[in-house]
């Protein structure tokens, strides 16, 4: 079902629905990017620490899937940054979404390239310094979703972050059906993102472990790690991750990773569980909504079931 969007930035982008999926590591692969786009929202290409060729490749598969516009998610503590915004301003992406770290001093150069920049932020204050630096939305991603998070729930976050700037809010973090995204209008946001719902569709690369992973959990089956080194993380609880959590206070006592050290570990338990499925190794990162997938499905089913269920409860007298 099609929706007059109130929204100048989705409608510049040429969106049907108002869903952006989440830059997932990894899993937020071309083919699940085109697929999204051309379904009518905005699919987001998951950078991690990937190098230039590897960001690149995954630009030319959303190509084969969709002349739409697509995002390229960049994760800014990467040591790789530099050749990945070559990549995206060569190729012409119109979408930058970051993560862990600061944008601005790439947000004049990729606005020269008529390049939207739209930052994740776990609080207010982030929310309000992105804003000051020129971002053209944000967002508001709360506990409740996967991978790395701040420490505020999605309920809290979101409508503080709408009181706080003028600039457009998407509301992430506990969405996976209609009901979440006709809450997130509610707390005056413009839009939502969402990634662990879309783990679970046929256009998903992720190994069958991952995807049968999400379809057997169960509301309380995610934990976070990284609470005592100060690098949050909402993954599935598996052998790896339960014993993570035990072994912090031992890490604390270590010396700090270096940057190559913290990449190689990443990069490395990411890909076991996206790549190889690998249950003991593997870190398997989804939000608190995984309880309430049950089944898999095509991309575009997904958003225009999600959109239909949001648009008739936003309807309601």
């Amino acid at each position: 079902m099609s929706v007059n969007l109130t929204n100048p930035l989705f409608e510049k982008l040429g969106m049907k629905y108002p869903i952006i999926q989440g830059g997932m590591a990894w899993a937020g692969t071309g083919a699940l990017a085109g697929a999204v786009s051309e379904a009518g929202g905005l699919g987001i290409i998951g950078t991690g620490y990937w190098h230039a060729e590897d960001v690149r490749r995954e630009i030319h598969r959303a190509r084969e899937i969709t002349d739409k516009p697509f995002g390229v998610n960049v994760m800014l503590m990467s040591w790789h940054i530099r050749e990945v915004f070559d990549v995206i301003i060569e190729e012409g992406v119109k979408v930058v979404a970051t993560g862990a770290g600061d944008p601005s001093p790439f947000i004049d150069e990729l606005h020269a390239h008529d390049i939207i920049v739209i930052p994740v932020v776990p609080s207010v204050a982030m929310a309000r310094m992105m804003e000051k630096k020129g971002v053209d939305a944000v967002v508001a991603e709360g506990m409740e979703s996967g991978g790395h998070i701040g420490s505020l729930t999605t309920m809290t976050l979101v409508p503080q972050v709408v009181d706080a700037v003028s600039i457009p809010v998407i509301a992430a973090g506990g969405m996976a059906d209609g009901r979440g995204v006709a809450a997130a209008y509610m707390l005056g946001a413009n839009g939502v993102q969402m990634g662990t719902r879309f783990l679970a569709t046929n256009e998903s690369e992720i190994h069958d472990n991952f995807k049968n992973a999400v379809l057997k959990a169960k509301d309380v089956d995610t934990i976070v790690t990284g609470e005592l080194i100060g690098n949050r993380a909402r993954v599935l609880k598996t052998k790896m991750s339960k014993n993570f959590v035990k072994k912090e206070r031992e890490l604390i006592s270590q010396p700090a990773l270096t940057p190559e050290q913290r990449e190689e570990l990443e990069n490395g338990t990411l890909r076991n569980a996206v790549v190889d499925g690998d249950k003991d190794n593997g870190a398997f990162m989804a939000g608190q909504i995984a309880g309430m997938i049950h089944e898999i499905k095509p991309v575009a089913e997904v958003m225009a079931d999600i959109w239909t269920q949001a648009e008739s409860l936003l309807n309601r007298k």
